[in-house]
């Protein structure tokens, strides 16, 4: 669990003398990193603006009386079914008759099937997602699931009590919100050859806009907004800078150049397909010079701004006149009604789920605020765990046939004697 300099690398010059060249992340963001490895065995890291307290934060890590790192270590394989009966054998004496009845169903019939098996310390916040996702598409009743949910979160905080677990992962689940996710769900998401016919249909000027939105999920004002020069794209880092966007503003002269949406600004990777498409969108369709304001710093300044995307006139394309070149190229590519820019993004998020990307990942490449804001969102495209099926056949299966084997060699043996 060292502490890591992320400002700083450390090489040797001719000589073999160490010495500290600054790295790419040098004056961004915080210096100092602690990796660690939590109550659950996973590997993690945590960063620090000041050197001592990510030596303090180690110091407890290496110790176990981090909160993190925190978990009684005779407790780490105990199973959820295992503790979940320990909590109900220990409670059920001050519970009314109806709830002493419905309590093995409850747990029987909605949590051990998704749960059961699991160790109490493997349960994670998206797999109680996933599992309200699953109890949303087999039709359970909102009000059952309210139910179940909140069984399954009272069983996780008492678990972090008799320190099994150091953190519940039902903590950061606000229940109502994530129904009215899944609800808010995208009710269209394009796939990869509907993507291709509207890169297909637009005009070769906006290819990279198509590629921007599908292949780094930007959102349209913040395509609008990007500008030639490693202020917004380095291609030889492999980096993305996410720090402005495209906006309306009669106080600026028509146009100003704002922060992203909800302050997500942030860099993210570069995709290599989108990084050839970008040199060669600048190449075939050099940058415009336009005067704009830019707001993304503490102060307002008026700067000269080299936008990959303007309209005939050279001046900044709005989302407006954007939207009425949007409607013919959407009918063109055969998308329905419901089919944005916005679509895209939806595309790429999706895409990254369903093919296994960590969530957690997936949050970064959207600069989403929170990891609950994506899970939320997109849940439903989660891969499905290839869960075992027929175990417990098998098992009694095999037993079975242990007594005829032994009955078969046992009459051998009599024959052979006789």
């Amino acid at each position: 669990m060292p502490v890591d300099d992320l400002w700083y690398l450390r090489a040797r010059d001719p000589n073999n003398t160490k010495k500290r060249l600054p790295s790419k992340k040098h004056g961004r963001g915080k210096r100092w990193r602690v990796r660690y490895v939590d109550a659950s065995g996973e590997g993690r890291e945590r960063l620090f603006e000041r050197k001592t307290d990510a030596e303090a934060f180690d110091l407890q890590c290496r110790a176990g009386v981090a909160d993190a790192v925190k978990v009684d270590r005779g407790e780490r394989r105990v199973t959820f079914r295992e503790y979940a009966e320990r909590w109900r054998r220990s409670r059920q004496t001050g519970w009314a008759e109806e709830t002493v009845r419905r309590m093995p169903g409850n747990l029987g019939g909605h949590l051990y099937p998704a749960f059961g098996n699991r160790t109490m310390r493997s349960i994670t916040l998206t797999d109680v997602l996933e599992w309200i996702s699953g109890e949303v598409e087999d039709g359970t009743a909102l009000s059952s699931i309210k139910l179940y949910f909140e069984l399954l979160k009272t069983i996780m905080q008492a678990a972090v009590i008799d320190r099994v677990i150091s953190e519940s992962p039902c903590t950061s689940v606000k229940l109502s919100q994530v129904l009215r996710g899944l609800s808010r769900a995208p009710k269209w998401v394009p796939n990869e050859d509907q993507v291709l016919a509207m890169v297909n249909v637009v005009p070769e000027q906006f290819t990279a806009a198509i590629w921007l939105g599908a292949g780094q999920g930007l959102r349209l004002g913040e395509v609008l907004g990007m500008e030639d020069g490693l202020r917004c794209a380095d291609a030889e880092a492999s980096e993305l800078h996410v720090v402005q966007q495209l906006r309306r503003s009669k106080k600026h002269g028509g146009y100003c150049l704002a922060p992203p949406k909800s302050g997500s600004s942030g860099t993210i990777d570069l995709d290599p397909m989108v990084a050839e498409v970008l040199a060669a969108h600048t190449k075939s369709f050099p940058p415009v010079a336009v005067r704009l304001v830019d707001t993304t710093g503490p102060k307002a300044v008026t700067r000269s701004a080299n936008l990959l995307f303007t309209g005939g006139n050279g001046r900044p394309l709005d989302d407006s006149r954007w939207s009425l070149m949007w409607a013919k190229w959407r009918v063109a590519a055969g998308w329905p009604a419901e089919g944005t820019f916005h679509s895209l993004r939806h595309f790429f998020a999706t895409t990254l789920m369903s093919n296994g990307v960590d969530p957690q990942d997936v949050q970064k490449a959207l600069r989403h605020a929170s990891l609950r804001i994506t899970l939320e969102t997109y849940v439903h495209w989660l891969p499905k765990r290839n869960r075992p099926r027929g175990v417990i056949g098998t098992v009694l299966s095999r037993a079975a046939t242990v007594p005829q084997q032994r009955g078969s060699a046992g009459a051998a043996v009599t024959q052979r004697r006789g």
